[in-house]
C-alpha cells in the first residue's frame, strides 16, 4: 500500500507596521521642530537685518524715483515701474516682520545669547538695525502720509528704541573705562549714527522740524568723534575681522543719509546737503579704488555682503536728490550711474543669497576672539555673520 503524502505548504503571515511606522515618523518630525528652530535662533543675530536694510533702502529709492516731480519720471511712462515699488515694498515687509519675529523668539528662549550680543563691541551696533529698517519701511510706505495720527505713531515707536541705544551706548563710550571709544571704536559703530539720523529724516518728513534737528545734530557729532577716532588707527579699528571688511562701505553710508536728513529739514539740497553728498560720494570713490581690501571677505558667502548694497542705495537717493536741485546732465549723469549700481548690487545679492541659501543662520564664530583690546574677558559666542 503506497504510503500518501500530504503536500506541504508555506504559510507566510505579514505583519503590518504601517500603522506604527507612521507614529513613529510623526513623533520624530514633532521632536525635530524645535530642534530645527533652536538651531535657527542659534544662528540668528542682529546683523541679518542688514537684509530687511537694503530692501527698505531700495523700496525708498524706487517710491522716491517713481514721483511725479522726480527727474528720472521724464524717462518712464509705464506703469511697470510703480508695480516693482509695491512688489519690493511688500517683499521688504514680510522680510522685516519675519526677522522681527524670529529675533523676539530669539529673545524670549535665549536671552543670554541676546546679552551677549549686547556686551559684544561689534554685535551692538547692529541692534539698531531693526529700527533703521523699520524707520526706512516707514518712510516709503506707498498707503500712508507723514501727517497721519498712524504714521506719527509708529514713528514713535521705532524712534524710541534708537534713544534708548543712544544713551546706553554713547554714555558708556565716555564713562566707562573699559568701554571707551578709543578702545571699542569700528567701523560698524557709524550704524548707531545711521539710525538717528533715518530718525531725523522722519521727523522733518512729518513737519518736526525741532526734533529733526535734535536727532540730527546726535548722529552727526557723533559721526564726527567716530570718524576722527577711526581715521587715527586706534586699537578698536585694528582688531576689526576681515570678513566683514564690507561694512568699510558705512564710511560713506553716514555723510550719505545725513545729506538726505538734511534735505528734508531744510526743504532743500542746499550747501550743507551737497557737501554732505561730495563727502559720501569721495570716501566711495577712495573705496573703490582698493578692491584688495575686500579680496580676502570676498572668498566665500557671508550675510556681511550686504552691507555692500543699503550705503550705494543711500548714495544713489543722493544723486536723486542732487539730479533734482541742479538739473543739469551731470546730476542725471550721477543719478542714473548710481541707481543702476545699486539695484544691480541689490539683485545680485538676492540671486548669491538665494543660491547660499544652506549657509544663512549657520553658527560659525569668528567673532568669538574678535574682543577689543581693553577687554581681557572671555570670549564671546557670537555668530561670525555680524
Amino acid at each position: 500500500m503506497e504510503s500518501l503524502e500530504i503536500p506541504k505548504q508555506e504559510i507566510h503571515i505579514k505583519i503590518d507596521n504601517s500603522i506604527s511606522s507612521n507614529k513613529e515618523r510623526k513623533n520624530d518630525l514633532a521632536d525635530a521642530k524645535p530642534i530645527v528652530l533652536m538651531s535657527i535662533l542659534r544662528g540668528l543675530h542682529a546683523g541679518y537685518f542688514r537684509i530687511s536694510l537694503s530692501l527698505c533702502s531700495q523700496a525708498l529709492l524706487w517710491k522716491i524715483m517713481i514721483a511725479p516731480d522726480s527727474p528720472s519720471m521724464s524717462h518712464m511712462h509705464s506703469k511697470l515701474p510703480s508695480m516693482a515699488f509695491h512688489l519690493l515694498w511688500y517683499l521688504a515687509l514680510v522680510t522685516q516682520v519675519s526677522l522681527c519675529f524670529l529675533y523676539a523668539l530669539k529673545c524670549i528662549f535665549l536671552p543670554d545669547m541676546v546679552k551677549a550680543e549686547f556686551l559684544h563691541y561689534i554685535g551692538v551696533n547692529y541692534l539698531y538695525a531693526p529700527s533703521i529698517s523699520c524707520l526706512l519701511l516707514l518712510q516709503s510706505a506707498p498707503m500712508m502720509e507723514p501727517n497721519s495720527v498712524l504714521y506719527q505713531i509708529l514713528f514713535w515707536v521705532f524712534a524710541v528704541p534708537v534713544l534708548t541705544l543712544d544713551t546706553k551706548l554713547y554714555g558708556q563710550w565716555f564713562t566707562t573705562e573699559k568701554r571707551f571709544l578709543s578702545m571699542l571704536a569700528n567701523p560698524a559703530s557709524q550704524v548707531s549714527v545711521i539710525a538717528n539720523l533715518v530718525a531725523a529724516r522722519g521727523a522733518a518728513e512729518m513737519g518736526w522740524k525741532e526734533c529733526a534737528l535734535c536727532m540730527f545734530s546726535l548722529g552727526m557729532v557723533h559721526y564726527l568723534v567716530i570718524f576722527v577716532t577711526l581715521y587715527q588707527r586706534l586699537p578698536g579699528g585694528n582688531n576689526f575681522p576681515t570678513k566683514l571688511r564690507p561694512i568699510f562701505f558705512l564710511f560713506f553710508a553716514a555723510p550719505a543719509m545725513a545729506s538726505l536728513a538734511w534735505n528734508s529739514i531744510s526743504g532743500t539740497f542746499d550747501a550743507v546737503a551737497k557737501m554732505l553728498f561730495f563727502l559720501s560720494l569721495f570716501i566711495f570713490m577712495s573705496l573703490v579704488c582698493r578692491p584688495n581690501l575686500f579680496k580676502k571677505s570676498m572668498k566665500r558667502f557671508n550675510v556681511a555682503w550686504w552691507a555692500y548694497s543699503f550705503p550705494v542705495t543711500f548714495l544713489a537717493l543722493d544723486t536723486v536728490q542732487y539730479a533734482q536741485e541742479v538739473k543739469d546732465s551731470i546730476g542725471y549723469g550721477l543719478m542714473l550711474i548710481f541707481s543702476s549700481i545699486s539695484v544691480l548690487i541689490f539683485l545680485c545679492m538676492m540671486v548669491l543669497t538665494a543660491a547660499n541659501s544652506n549657509r544663512l543662520l549657520r553658527r560659525a564664530p569668528v567673532l568669538g576672539s574678535a574682543t577689543s583690546p581693553k577687554d581681557k574677558q572671555k570670549p564671546l559666542p557670537i555668530s561670525a555673520a555680524l
